[in-house]
């Protein structure tokens, strides 16, 4: 695994690359989650066999730099587009979690953006204060293999109570239908069928805003990425090598 790091507007973002370049194959960019990133390397390990992949860190979070101000979700969302054009080449853009909210809003527009994979996207309407959110998260929690909070401490304590919160905020008050809406590239959505925080007829609605979209059903809950790479590798090599294979436009 290599980490490397890019230094632009937003701060110095850190990235873990496996992998290796597959010629006509998008490179797959996977965005962190709500604070966290480490929970997201089996996904990323998963990926290793077909294509090249990342997996990026925001800026203030896990392993990235301090911010030049405090971002909100459209900030985190530039830092992400700003770091796909920095490499230069075509990309499917995917996140999981509250991560979907930014890839989504980093997606709209983007020239090198080829697909877009939103995993356990959040936050559904009926879900959309502090209270209903924890309530499912705790739902959630006893659904999801043990040890999954505890790996999450150290990025937790590095984030902090006051930037966490904020995050939280960001998310419950962001319609990621809106970005959705306005993809105009092929969007694939993963949905673990045990999720206790996402509701499934949501997530369906969800994914059928965007053209050319389909919905899979997974193993696992909410955290199926950390819990069952294999079956979240699988649907997003299809959707990648589909669309390696679709014709260019004259």
């Amino acid at each position: 695994m290599l980490t490397e790091h890019h230094d632009g507007p937003y701060g110095r973002m850190r990235s873990r690359a496996v992998g290796d370049r597959v010629p006509g194959v998008p490179q797959v960019v996977l965005v962190q989650g709500l604070g966290v990133s480490d929970y997201l390397l089996p996904a990323l390990r998963a990926l290793a066999g077909w294509t090249r992949a990342y997996l990026v860190e925001l800026p203030g979070l896990c392993g990235s730099g301090e911010p030049p101000h405090e971002l909100d979700l459209p900030g985190y969302a530039a830092a992400v587009a700003d770091w796909v054009t920095a490499r230069g080449e075509p990309v499917v853009l995917a996140g999981h979690s509250a991560g979907c909210q930014v890839a989504a809003r980093a997606a709209v527009g983007h020239p090198l953006v080829a697909g877009v994979v939103l995993a356990s996207p959040t936050v559904d309407p009926d879900a959309r204060s502090l209270l209903r959110l924890a309530r499912r998260w705790r739902r959630d929690g006893s659904r999801e293999p043990g040890g999954l909070t505890r790996s999450h401490l150290p990025e937790w304590w590095r984030a902090g109570p006051h930037r966490l919160l904020r995050l939280v905020q960001l998310c419950i008050a962001d319609d990621i239908a809106e970005s959705v809406r306005a993809i105009d590239v092929p969007l694939l959505g993963l949905y673990g069928r045990d999720d206790a925080i996402s509701d499934e007829q949501w997530v369906r609605d969800l994914v059928q805003l965007a053209p050319h979209s389909r919905l899979v059903l997974v193993p696992g809950a909410h955290t199926f990425v950390w819990s069952h790479p294999d079956a979240w590798c699988a649907p997003v090599r299809d959707f990648a090598t589909g669309l390696a294979a679709q014709p260019t436009a004259p």
